[in-house]
Parts: structure tokens; sequence; C-alpha cells
């Protein structure tokens, strides 16, 4: 194992066992032949979460502020597939991911079981920039493909890009380059949906004029 060093890690990750390149595993991870899968999710931990209030990430009790770590897009219609996390757990997950951290990093499906499947509608991006969506409210929806989460009103919103926070011009580009994908999605309503969703955008865009100006 490869004995990486974290500046930031909180205790609650400090816990967590390693992979072999050194990071810690998340316990929402599948382990798979003996080893972890960082792309899938160990069955039931969605629902445990949720039913105890525990963390995504560390596993612990949850208290009453939630952090999302999301993309604009779920900014703009409020909707996550993984429950919160603690702030700080959030924060190094933002600044650590391979994933969340490398603009253009893609997902690797090779291998993933065929028989997976994303709730909702999974926008297969890497949208360069996420945001830690903190909260005191949220509710789980049953979907026809599993379980999503309607987040509520922000009591903080940080954005981060390449393990930094996020120019506003960084999170720009990635509504630019994201909205269209979910116009696509909202024209199955009709006018109303689209109504509605750019609504969401502009709802949204006051609270990133708050929290992020140009």
């Amino acid at each position: 194992m490869i004995d990486r060093l974290f500046t930031d890690m909180p205790a609650r990750i400090e816990r967590l066992p390693r992979d072999a390149r050194g990071f810690p595993i998340p316990k929402f991870v599948h382990t798979r032949d003996g080893l972890p899968d960082f792309r899938l999710v160990k069955p039931g931990w969605v629902s445990d979460c949720y039913r105890r209030k525990l963390c995504w990430l560390c596993g612990d009790t949850m208290g009453r502020h939630k952090s999302f770590v999301i993309g604009p897009m779920c900014c703009i219609n409020r909707v996550s597939s993984e429950p919160p996390s603690h702030y700080t757990c959030a924060r190094f997950a933002a600044k650590n991911c391979p994933f969340l951290t490398q603009p253009m990093a893609k997902r690797n499906e090779r291998d993933l079981p065929k028989d997976r499947h994303v709730a909702g509608q999974m926008i297969d991006r890497n949208p360069g920039v996420c945001a830690i969506w903190t909260t005191d409210s949220y509710h789980r929806m049953d979907v026809h493909n599993g379980v999503l989460f309607q987040i509520g009103d922000p009591t903080e919103v940080e954005f981060y890009a390449k393990a930094r926070r996020a120019t506003r011009e960084e999170v720009d580009v990635s509504i630019a380059t994201g909205f269209p994908l979910l116009e696509k999605a909202a024209e199955l309503d009709g006018s109303a949906g689209l109504k509605e969703l750019n609504k969401m955008r502009r709802d949204f865009e006051k609270i990133l004029d708050a929290k992020v100006p140009a």
C-alpha cells in the first residue's frame, strides 16, 4: 500500500481503511471480489444513511447540518442521488476525490455489473466543479428506479475545482455546458417543465451571486 499523506483529513475519515493507493475507503463503497470498487454503492447503504441519520462518507451519526457534494446541475434542481455527509467529510471529498478534482477525468465503466443502475436520470459528464451544499433539511423521494433526495434551502454553499475553491468563471462554464442537458429532460414536460427549470436556474443564480460574486 502507498503511504499517501493528506494534510486536511478529518478524524472521521482518518479512521477508515485505506486502499492500495493510500486513499481512505468511504463507507458507501461496495467490496467486489475482495477489493473496494468506488464506483459501486454497498447494498442498503443509502437506506441506512437516511433511516439511521448516518454520514454517507464516514458512517458516523449526523448532526443538524447536512452537506451534499453535488454538481451545479444538482444545485439547480436541488436533487441528489446520495445522502448528505458531515461538512468536514464533504470538504475532504471535494478536495481529494480524483473524479471531483480532475475536470478531464471520466467515469470508468469497465467491467461494471450489467444490472447496475443509478436512481433518477444520471447526467453522464464530469462537471469540472462541485459544490458543498449545506442545509438543515432534505427529504427522501421514491422514484421508479430507486431513491433520490430533495435538498432544502442552503445555509452555506461552497464551490470547488481542482482541489481548491472554484472561481466564478469556472462555475459559470460548468452551468453553461450542463444546463442544455437539463433542458432536454425538461422538454418532456413541455413548456411548463422548461418554465419551472428556468425559474430554478434563476433562484440558484441568486444564491451564486451571493456566494461567488462575478
